[in-house]
């Protein structure tokens, strides 16, 4: 029985709430931990999803999540809820064991891929959110239905993250409480993005983009312009907006599908038109779910 439900509700949660079996679990039961988060989801499938039937588009999430799930579970982690065709996942382990599943799971959407490929079907894309930091796990709901589930700012920013790499282009974004947790942070190759506010939370978050979650070939070359990309930051913060405009150019010529780039360089040109407001601190502010 503790098998077949194991298959619903993680095992972690009867070991991280202190209980021997799922019928010793009861509605309040919960635990304060500190933890990884980690949000993923399919870009732009709804659009996707129109083009099947209801049974294919069952079938895709599940072949999809079939690649996913066992990326998780190799890396320590388990997966919490299943939103469609979104996963979050948490990791009780360490911050880099979330940032290795989510480079492992780039490199099976690639696979995954080309096997879609293979069946004349679309290729898709994902954006991947990390934040580490203290949450509530417990049991919720009422007598006569109840639910595992974790409730936490660090939740809701880590989902916050996950949409932010839809404006950037990133592959993988992690905040930089995560950042800061990590032992040996030489491990990956990364960069800084920006300084943002977030629908839902008055304090602003440096946020990261891991490198290592992109294809070979993007990566090269935001590598190759790194110290140029964070110069350019650096100009446009200080309100250096046309020096950093040429920088961003710059940068663009050789990679041109650097995204963030090409979202700082629009900024840019929107400055010089129109003027900075005067309560301007670099800050950018998000009032939109992603």
């Amino acid at each position: 029985m503790t098998e077949a439900y194991s298959r619903f509700v993680p095992k972690q949660f009867l070991e991280y709430l202190g209980k021997d079996s799922f019928v010793d679990i009861q509605l309040g039961d919960q635990v304060q931990k500190e933890m990884t988060v980690l949000f993923s989801d399919i870009r732009s499938f709804t659009e996707i999803s129109e083009t099947m039937t209801p049974k294919e588009n069952f079938d895709f999430i599940n072949y999809y999540l079939g690649y996913m799930e066992p990326v998780i579970r190799n890396n320590g982690g388990f997966i919490d809820k299943y939103i469609g065709d979104s996963i979050m996942a948490l990791f009780s382990e360490s911050p880099e064991k979330a940032i290795n599943a989510a480079i492992e799971m780039r490199i099976k959407l690639s696979q995954f891929n080309q096997v879609m490929e293979q069946f004349g079907k679309p290729k898709i894309n994902s954006g991947i959110g990390i934040h580490f930091g203290t949450l509530m796990l417990g049991i919720v709901g009422g007598e006569g239905r109840m639910d595992g589930t974790v409730i936490s700012d660090a939740v809701n920013l880590a989902s916050r993250l996950e949409g932010l790499t839809k404006i950037y282009g990133s592959s993988i974004i992690i905040s930089q409480d995560t950042l800061i947790k990590i032992e040996n942070p030489d491990l990956y190759e990364y960069r800084f993005l920006d300084i943002v506010k977030v629908k839902g939370k008055k304090e602003p978050s440096y946020i990261f983009e891991i490198i290592d979650g992109d294809p070979d070939d993007i990566k090269e070359l935001k590598l190759q312009t790194k110290t140029d990309f964070a110069e350019a930051i650096n100009m446009y913060k200080s309100k250096n907006f046309r020096k950093a405009k040429a920088a961003f150019e710059a940068i663009l010529n050789i990679n041109q599908k650097d995204k963030a780039a090409k979202t700082y360089l629009e900024r840019c040109n929107r400055f010089i038109e129109f003027g900075v407001p005067e309560d301007w601190d670099g800050i950018t502010i998000i009032k939109w779910k992603s």
